[in-house]
């Protein structure tokens, strides 16, 4: 016999369905119904297609891995992420503190308490604060940078109007004078310092009250301090991260807040991608120009107090975990896989925070 040509119009109820006659069951087989036919289905297969459901999520996932948690109802996967956890409180409160060394073995010096400079030193052992010997020098809002037994301390102020050349070295027990800056700046890079040693550190930026916003930038070889290429954009509040031969500063003041970024190469400044937000007052932890991070700080034209983390990667910022308490003017330390925050303001606090970046199971939604 022939193919059978007959059309199934006069079969289609008004309902939709086939009526079963002509020899027709009212079922077509599923290999015969083109998938864009099927616009009144009424069930479905699993809804979770090719994502595993378990009743407990899997002992030792791997980075990538995805599943339905049927238990929890919801679906988990394993990535990189990072977080903030609340750490042991400083023992002053104080705010404007230069920093130094990593998560579990960092330095904070100087700052102010309330309305009064300080030149308390704390070092931290990623448990607890300890207080250790003095700066020689009083000084809030200047620059800290090295590691917790080679630290470096420069620019700030010991009151509102005398801002400070003299530098002071850290090794580990004690503070020596070393040689002064150029110039006195106000608030440069508050809270986050460049420089990976005391014997070579970077300043940049700053203000002289009540207008004059700077560009001048300053290198440390651990004799003398010298002059080089200026920031393009001039500001002060900014976050510095990095090392006197490849750096990043972002955001600051310029007086507006500003969200600009630029790369230093040990030459020279260039400008990057701008930060996501744009705020003064922050501070910054990394190791480079590619690897960095930005913490907090104050955006008064908002206005509002900042929590967010944004994270360099040599291209561009990514927003990351947002810290438990939003605070300005805080010290910053260590790199963007496992840095610490501590003290700040918006109200005064003691209080630290940790970030640990890394693989961990994570839940859509």
């Amino acid at each position: 016999m022939g193919a059978r040509t007959r059309g199934l119009a006069n079969n289609v109820l008004s309902s939709g369905k086939l009526d079963a006659t002509d020899a027709i069951s009212g079922t077509i087989a599923a290999g015969n119904i083109a998938n864009d036919s099927l616009t009144n289905a009424t069930t479905f297969g699993s809804v979770t297609g090719g994502v595993p459901a378990v009743a407990s999520d899997p002992p030792s996932p791997a980075e990538g891995d995805i599943w339905y948690n049927t238990t929890t109802g919801t679906i988990r996967f394993r990535t990189q992420l990072g977080a903030w956890a609340t750490a042991n409180d400083m023992n002053t409160v104080k705010f404007g503190a230069q920093g130094a060394g990593s998560q579990t073995a960092g330095l904070t010096f100087g700052g102010e308490s309330g309305p009064v400079r300080v030149a308390i030193t704390e070092s931290y052992n990623g448990t607890t604060w300890t207080e250790v010997a003095d700066l020689s020098t009083i000084r809030g809002e200047g620059n800290g940078a090295g590691t917790q037994t080679s630290a470096i301390a420069f620019h700030g102020n010991s009151n509102p109007t005398t801002f400070l050349t003299s530098t002071e070295t850290w090794n580990g027990s004690s503070w020596t004078s070393s040689p002064s800056t150029n110039s006195g700046k106000l608030q440069t890079n508050v809270g986050g310092g460049i420089g990976e040693v005391s014997t070579a550190a970077l300043g940049t930026g700053g203000r002289n009250p009540p207008t004059s916003y700077l560009s001048a930038t300053e290198s440390y070889n651990g004799s003398s301090w010298t002059e080089v290429n200026d920031l393009n954009t001039a500001r002060s509040n900014a976050g510095g991260a990095g090392t006197n031969t490849s750096a990043i500063v972002a955001g600051g003041s310029t007086p507006s807040p500003t969200a600009i970024s630029e790369s230093w190469n040990g030459t020279s400044w260039t400008e990057v991608a701008d930060l996501n937000n744009a705020g003064s007052a922050r501070t910054a932890s990394g190791i480079s120009n590619t690897s960095a991070m930005v913490i907090a700080g104050v955006n008064p034209s908002i206005p509002a107090i900042l929590s967010n983390t944004e994270t360099w990667n040599g291209t561009a910022w990514t927003e990351g975990g947002d810290v438990n308490v939003a605070r300005y003017d805080r010290v910053g330390m260590g790199t963007t896989t496992a840095a610490a925050v501590a003290g700040g303001r918006g109200p005064e606090v003691a209080s630290a925070e940790e970030w640990t970046f890394g693989v961990t199971t994570a839940t859509v939604g």
